[in-house]
């Protein structure tokens, strides 16, 4: 059974840091291209940060560029987005995708608020 589950949400301070972990299951994690999405109340869903088979090449949406990191430890079938340097319009649910071929796959999302 393929699942992704996302964890690492809660409430942090503008400024503070904070990881989400996406733990992958049911397929073969490696070969995936996996991303983080978020959604914002009243907005569309976006791309936050994605990660290519292999961890060779990553991609960065220009918000977040410089303030957030995303790695994958394919032995542990795990994608990381570590997020520095919150500020409130980061506040989202986070998801995260996986993407081969035809294979496309949701977990079902990690909400964050960054507020004082």
């Amino acid at each position: 059974q393929v699942q992704l589950v996302e964890s690492g949400g809660g409430l942090v301070q503008p400024g503070a840091s904070l990881r989400l972990s996406c733990a992958a299951s049911g397929f073969t994690f490696s070969s995936y291209d996996v991303g983080w999405y978020r959604q914002a109340p009243g907005k569309e869903r976006e791309l936050v940060a994605r990660i290519y088979s292999y961890g060779r090449y990553t991609y960065y949406a220009d918000s977040v560029k410089g303030r957030f990191t995303i790695s994958r430890d394919n032995g542990k079938n795990t994608v990381y987005l570590q997020m520095n340097s919150l500020k409130p319009e980061d506040t989202a649910v986070y998801y995260c995708n996986a993407g081969y071929s035809t294979y496309d796959y949701w977990g079902p999302g990690t909400q964050f608020t960054v507020s004082s």
